[in-house]
Parts: structure tokens; sequence; C-alpha cells
């Protein structure tokens, strides 16, 4: 999710039976926020270590193999690409104010993190007409959003203008106040996974950067995010974020009515796998609607996820995949989170609606 950006996943999920118990914590976001849960389970079942075990060596040959490829890669790549300083935080400017008379999300006023809701969203035959008008205006403002990227330009100009964008069409910028966030938008930047805050840094040529946007209108928030090209990237990186949206159309395509969830992420690491790029395991998809971040939390790696999507529930899919290291480390400010490694990442997300045949993207202008 970004604030739509990813849910932050603090236990393997793999493989167990159990009930997922979720926390929220300073560092949690949307969707892409980070969310952590813990597994625990009821009855006379223990917690299945066991299976998790197995599980971690079936596949412990084939992601070992991955990350030497990834690493070889990098290595190749890098007199291509050249050796960009890292990411450094620049001045965050205070909040911008929303008009009195625009309806504000109910976590509004509160620093604190906004517990994962367990309900799957269905937004019903006259919700579903408010969500896309939503998704519609979240896909709009993205957009007109990208058409901004341009060397020099900061990051706290693209959010200025996405909260005039996003406030003139009577709407709210969903991330502002999200658990204390203080920006109307993220802007990742080059080996910014997710989550990143706006501010003073002018962007260069040659770097790549995700705009998560989620918009608040009558009452339902619309979600979705790209990772734009700004002025010469290189060809490695521009096949990245190339295919980082292959991967989320994949994940889209197998979704249906009676679809395992688990489908998702098996398609996506397949694409990923076939160009050597890792698929960033912490940060996942989540129900939307009413609510900015619910139940079912959508994993973008292989997994053993239970469970089967059901016609007329809405939910956003947000792949990340990165040229490297898929561990990543978070700045103090709780949000910003990069590649453990530096090397560089894309994201693309979408909010979909699940049909009996298929599913229809609805952040879509």
């Amino acid at each position: 999710m970004a604030v739509a950006g990813g849910l932050q996943l603090s236990a393997p999920s793999h493989g167990c039976q159990g009930q997922v118990l979720l926390s929220s914590t300073k560092s949690t976001l949307f969707a892409g926020s980070p969310l952590s849960f813990s597994l625990s389970t009821y009855g006379k079942e223990s917690f299945c270590r066991k299976n998790l075990v197995v599980f971690a060596r079936r596949l412990s040959g084939l992601e070992e193999a991955m990350r030497i490829k990834r690493e070889r890669e990098t290595r190749q790549l890098a007199p291509k690409i050249g050796r960009r300083p890292p990411l450094r935080r620049g001045r965050v400017s205070p909040q911008l104010p929303v008009p009195d008379h625009i309806p504000r999300p109910p976590y509004v006023g509160s620093s604190i993190l906004p517990e994962i809701a367990s309900e799957h969203q269905f937004p019903g035959s006259e919700g579903i007409a408010d969500m896309r008008a939503a998704c519609e205006l979240a896909a709009r403002v993205l957009e007109s959003a990208g058409k901004l990227v341009r060397p020099s330009i900061t990051t706290n100009e693209i959010d200025i203008a996405v909260h005039q964008m996003i406030v003139d069409a009577g709407a709210y910028p969903s991330p502002l106040g999200y658990g204390g966030f203080p920006k109307s938008v993220c802007t990742s930047v080059n080996e910014c996974m997710c989550h990143g805050i706006p501010d003073s840094r002018q962007l260069q040529s040659g770097d790549i950067i995700n705009i998560d946007v989620t918009v608040y209108l009558n009452g339902y928030h619309g979600d979705t995010s790209k990772t734009f090209l700004c002025g010469e990237v290189s060809e490695s990186i521009q096949r990245l974020v190339k295919v980082t949206e292959e991967c989320l159309e994949k994940g889209i395509a197998v979704c249906k009515d009676g679809a395992s969830f688990k489908k998702i992420g098996k398609r996506i690491s397949e694409h990923a796998e076939k160009y050597g790029y890792g698929v960033v395991e912490r940060f996942v998809g989540h129900g939307v609607g009413t609510v900015f971040h619910s139940e079912p939390l959508i994993l973008h790696h292989r997994n053993d996820q239970s469970g089967s999507m059901v016609e007329g529930q809405t939910f956003t899919i947000e792949p990340i995949l990165t040229m490297g290291s898929i561990e990543c480390k978070t700045w103090p400010d709780n949000w910003t989170t990069l590649t453990a490694d530096g090397s560089p990442a894309a994201q693309f997300e979408h909010t979909i609606l699940i049909t009996r045949t298929g599913a229809e993207i609805l952040t879509t202008c």
C-alpha cells in the first residue's frame, strides 16, 4: 500500500495453520504500510515450526541460486549505472492544510497507527460506484504527478501538487496524518523501497521514483502507485521498472472468484526470477475500501497462504522488485525504507475488484 505501500511482516507466514494476529507499530504503514504481525494458533494444534523449517529447506536452493545471480548481475552492471551517492534525507516542510469542509478518515488527528481491520472489504452494488470514483481520482492524480517528474524538481514540490489536486477534487489525501505520516503522498527514490517522505531533495537525471497516491472520497479509499523514470535512466534500471510493472499485471491476471491468494505470489515470483530480480517479502498488499488497510494481506512472493478470493471484494496488489538484496533498513523517521545494500527498487500498485471471471482494475483513468 502506499500509504499505499506495503505491510511489513515480522514473522514467516508459510505453511502454518492458525490465526494471524496483527499488532500496529510506529513503523507500520499503509500497503505499502509497514505492518507487523505475529503468528500463533489456537486449540490443540501448536505453532507449526516443523512445517516452516521444511518449507524453508525446500526453497533454500532456489533462493540461494537467485541471490548469487542477482549479486553477479549487480556487480556486472555497476560500471554501466555508475556509483550514485546513497539517498539522503532532505528538509521536510510542515504538512499542508486541508479545507474544513472535506471529510476526514477516522484516523486523522491521532498519531497512533490504526490496527489492520480483520474484515475483508466488499463495497456492494451501491458502494462500488463511490469506490470507482475514489480510485479513478487516485489514478488521475498519479498520472498528473508523473508528468512533473524531471531533473531538479523536488519531491516536496510533487507533494504540494498532489495535495492540491486531491483537495480541489473535494477529497482527502489518505496518507496525511496516517499514524503521524507528515505528507500527502509517498515518494520513493532509487533504493527506497517504499514510504519515502517528500522533502527538499532534487531529483537527478538517472533517478527512478515511485509515487504512491491514495485518496479518500465519499467514504472510500482509492490506492495506486507507479515508478517513473527521471531524465536519462540506464537500460538496466529501465528493465527493472518494466519487469516490475509486468509482475503486477501477471499477479492481477490470476485473480478471479474462487482463485487462491497464493497464486498471486507464485506468478509474480516466476516472472521476476526470469530476470534475476528479488521480490521483497516484507511489504504486502491489503484489503481497501471504507478502511485504508484490512485483510486479506496479499503476499507477492512464493507462499502457502490459505484462503481464496471472493466476488465483490476489493484489495491492492503492489509488488516491489530489487536488483540486489530484498532485505531492508528503515530510517529513524520510521517510514522511509531502503534496500539494505543500496540497490535500486521499483514498485507498481493497483486497487482491484474481484469478479466472477476475473478482476477489474479500479485505479485507471
